[in-house]
């Protein structure tokens, strides 16, 4: 076993801007950065027999930025700023009923499929970003770690299949499909948008702020009233 970790950031970051340019190069939505880092880096932790815990400590620092990274999302939102003033009624309607349709839906079904309430617990904040899910998880009974794999898995599924989507549903719209990504989508979804086009990118991180905002509110409530239901 390699007891060393100096060697993880370091590896991660030349993983992950080889996986970009390949991403780039091709343009083929399932060549997603954070995919194509994962099925690279997973497999050299298992070959060199790495404990997750000696990796993650020696490149803690890109998790220390996930949260000024978010935040940074705001900025495509402060761009447009006088359209969203005129919308911002419909806009938090929809952010409030993808909330808790994300919240619901995935949550019944672990529980209808047997899954334990710890495990419910780590599945509901599945679609908001990873610092705000694995607050909410624990908050509820979850487990933090798990709620932060639901994210990125979620996060990916948006972000390759989240246009091809909307192109098959004819969803046209800038504004729609932005909203549609971040409510679903979070972080990795808005990223995704925020290169296809900027004023998607600005709704996006709207709705990624807004939802995990309602989801903190929300899922204290809403988790016993599904543990009743489904018990």
């Amino acid at each position: 076993m390699l007891s060393h970790i100096w060697w993880s950031l370091p590896l991660t970051l030349i993983v992950f801007y080889a996986a970009r340019k390949l991403s780039l190069r091709f343009k083929i939505p399932i060549l997603n950065p954070l995919l194509v880092s994962i099925v690279v880096l997973i497999p050299i932790l298992l070959i060199t027999n790495t404990p997750y815990e000696h990796y993650f400590a020696g490149s803690r620092i890109l998790n220390d930025l996930l949260q000024p990274a978010v935040v940074a999302l705001a900025f495509p939102l402060y761009e447009q700023l006088h359209q969203i003033r005129a919308q911002w009624k419909s806009i938090i309607s929809v952010c409030f009923i993808g909330s808790i349709v994300a919240m619901v839906t995935g949550t019944a079904i672990a529980l209808w499929m047997g899954a334990t309430p710890e495990m419910a617990a780590s599945i509901l904040p599945k679609s908001v970003t990873t610092p705000i899910a694995m607050a909410v998880a624990d908050a509820i009974g979850g487990i933090p770690a798990i709620s932060a794999a639901c994210v990125i898995f979620v996060g990916i599924l948006g972000a390759i299949f989240g246009h091809s989507l909307f192109d098959l549903l004819q969803v046209k719209t800038k504004a729609s499909r932005g909203l549609a990504m971040g409510t679903a989508s979070h972080a990795l979804g808005t990223a995704r948008c925020t290169e296809v086009n900027f004023v998607e990118g600005a709704y996006s991180s709207l709705a990624l702020m807004t939802c995990g905002i309602i989801t903190s509110l929300t899922a204290p409530f809403i988790f016993p009233v599904l543990l009743y239901l489904f018990s």
